[in-house]
């Protein structure tokens, strides 16, 4: 499973309560995206050394946005193989009951490109979510920093720092809500429906079809996003662990000032 949450038919996912859960028991932490979280700030400072500090802040967001995409690219490659096998499970009585059982199966009747045949329609929706995620996040806080809270970040507290946090968090989810909600109903029908194309699909659905469901993925994806940056970053706080290069370069730049 994904970080993005599963469409609204899907009969596991009843509830924001019971879909968090499902998540994290099904996917583990790799469910709830916080691999993703890591892969992104190693992307960020790599980047950022290649760029300078001064070209780091000028171009942060294209920075943020490059480094989830990155990130989220590796991110699918890993666990690809064993969501393969799973869907299988699931949907085709008698395939096997264990990972044991169904990957040998997979591979013998379908070969290697089998495990990884539902990487591309993943990044078609999980890239643009990460991407949305992390950039939106990042510009958020920086914005509430600026316009909401009448101290710079290292005079803050730390409940006053994690608040700043969640809010950034959830209006973050509700972006990638927008943002990853089309691809993301296409891709669902795709998988459904063997032999559709993403364009007939569109025209099956129609443009009220295609957005239907939003305001609820938009609460239950901003209820999953606000707590995972929410966990990240309250690690990054408690242990006073070091900002990003962009984070560094603003504050650089506000004490010039």
């Amino acid at each position: 499973l994904q970080t993005s949450p599963q469409p609204s038919g899907s009969r596991n996912y009843k509830g924001i309560l019971s879909g968090f859960g499902v998540t994290l028991l099904d996917g583990g932490l790799h469910g709830l995206g916080l691999s993703k979280f890591g892969l992104c700030e190693v992307f960020i400072i790599r980047y950022a050394e290649l760029l300078g500090q001064e070209k780091v802040y000028r171009w942060r967001t294209s920075l943020y946005l490059t480094a989830s995409a990155s990130a989220e690219s590796f991110a699918h490659r890993a666990p690809a193989p064993m969501e393969a096998v799973k869907v299988r499970v699931q949907t085709q009585p008698g395939y096997g009951r264990t990972l044991r059982a169904a990957a040998p199966r997979t591979g013998d009747e379908e070969g290697l490109w089998a495990f990884y045949t539902g990487v591309a329609p993943l990044w078609m929706t999980q890239i643009p979510y990460t991407m949305m995620k992390s950039a939106c996040f990042e510009r958020t806080v920086e914005a509430l920093y600026q316009y909401a809270m009448p101290k710079p970040r290292s005079q803050c507290t730390k409940a006053e720092q994690l608040a700043m946090t969640f809010v950034a968090g959830y209006v973050a989810g509700i972006f990638c809500a927008v943002v990853s909600h089309l691809a993301d109903a296409v891709v669902s029908i795709l998988n459904k429906e063997k032999g559709s194309t993403a364009l007939g699909v569109l025209c099956k659905l129609g443009f009220g079809g295609v957005w239907k469901g939003l305001f609820a993925r938009i609460i239950m994806t901003g209820t999953l996003t606000a707590p995972q940056w929410f966990v990240y970053d309250s690690v990054k706080v408690y242990f006073k662990l070091p900002r990003l290069p962009v984070t560094q370069a603003l504050e650089s730049l506000k004490e010039q000032k």
